[in-house]
């Protein structure tokens, strides 16, 4: 018969050798490395860091998990410079050796990001930039967007603006991949449906003296006027335009960059805007008041379509490793699972295409009130072409 001293002495050395397999566990999963590159500084800081708090914010919703795993974050300031991102790209995968990299709001940094990323086969999640080649022909395996492709609420504009009868219509963005091909998006739809591009005009980035271009504006007399700005460059623009006294005979459009997160800087010259994008305030959807909720309490700010972007790229690695059991390794699996997922998103439910671009409601928006306030569902469940994506 055993004695007392015995089944104690059994005991404690099963708990040691418990606790010592938790311990291994515990080794066994170390945290998930994120690389966060997102622009602090410059035109597109405020994008930047409302993209960062969207998924911290879903992660610490989680319990500062995803998949069972714990997150830990590295972060470079992209300064919205393509000169500078593979640099700053490899700093995160190959210094860092990131799990996942997360960016950004620059298309051209983007496409050098996605260079990298695909040459070190790491996940990157693109919760911003709208380059049509990131979903069309630099397409890959590991490269997934929870954003929107320029086309999109450009091609949607363009319908808009053509349904509303003008014929004449002068466009005007950055020189650089995003604004035209936004640009691109909009002529598309406009010119199907009857419209004429009169002028196509182009500043450098990050320029934002617009006076040369109004006063042509002005001369040439359209019938509208299509824009893609972002930024603290949208915000200048608007109130450019309003001063030059065009606001008044010339309708202004432009996707929804163009209002926000910059409706504060604009004031009254962005009264009345109509713009297309896949948010907007207003939303009847429970995900979209329990977020905006959660945002303001966090931040102490409004979200923007940014801050909604973040928050669902946090929720897609979620979808990937939970298959996987929290294991990053499992490249496979997390694909699958997360190519195969359903966001409950703020902006409305979505899915992904073959080319992992979202499947999306684009909405028509107006300023009212200092909001981008919903007027209706332009169309529903728009899919990207994904011209050139040969995956």
């Amino acid at each position: 018969m055993k004695t007392t001293q015995q089944i104690f002495g059994k005991a404690a050395l099963a708990l040691a050798l418990a606790a010592t397999c938790g311990a291994v566990a515990a080794q066994a999963q170390p945290k998930v490395k994120v690389g966060l590159m997102l622009p602090s500084t410059g035109t597109y800081a405020s994008p930047g860091t409302a993209i960062g708090n969207g998924f911290k914010l879903f992660v610490t919703e989680q319990g500062g998990k995803l998949g069972g795993r714990e997150v830990e974050y590295f972060s470079v300031d992209d300064e919205s410079d393509p000169s500078k991102a593979t640099e700053n790209a490899n700093k995160l995968v190959k210094r860092d050796k990131v799990d996942v990299l997360v960016g950004t709001v620059h298309s051209g940094v983007a496409l050098a990001m996605a260079k990298v990323a695909r040459e070190n086969k790491t996940i990157f999640l693109v919760a911003n930039a709208g380059a049509d080649e990131l979903t069309g022909p630099l397409c890959a395996p590991t490269l997934f967007r929870t954003s929107f492709s320029a086309w999109q609420p450009a091609y949607a504009m363009g319908k808009v603006v053509a349904d509303k009868g003008h014929k004449r219509v002068v466009t005007l963005t950055w020189k650089y991949s995003f604004g035209q091909q936004s640009i691109e998006g909009f002529k598309e739809s406009f010119e199907k449906g009857g419209g004429k591009i009169v002028k196509e005009m182009t500043l450098p980035f990050p320029n934002v003296e617009f006076q040369p271009f109004l006063t042509e504006i002005a001369a040439l007399k359209p019938d509208a006027v299509y824009v893609f700005f972002a930024g603290a460059g949208a915000a200048k623009f608007v109130r450019d335009y309003h001063a030059a006294g065009l606001k008044s005979s010339i309708p202004l459009y432009a996707s929804g960059f163009l209002t926000d997160g910059t409706l504060e800087a604009m004031g009254e010259a962005g009264k009345g805007l109509q713009t297309t994008l896949h948010y907007a305030d207003g939303l009847d959807n429970k995900k979209d008041a329990a977020f905006r909720l959660s945002y303001a309490k966090t931040y102490k700010l409004q979200p923007d379509v940014y801050a909604v972007q973040g928050y669902d790229a946090a929720q897609l690695l979620r979808a990937g490793l939970a298959a996987a059991n929290g294991d990053i390794s499992q490249k496979d699996v997390i694909i699958k699972a997360m190519e195969a997922a359903k966001i409950d998103s703020p902006r409305g439910t979505f899915t992904l295409s073959k080319a992992h671009n979202p499947v999306q409601d684009i909405y028509l928006r107006e300023v009212q009130g200092g909001q981008n306030k919903v007027v209706s569902t332009l169309i529903k469940g728009l899919a990207d072409p994904a011209r050139g994506c040969k995956m």
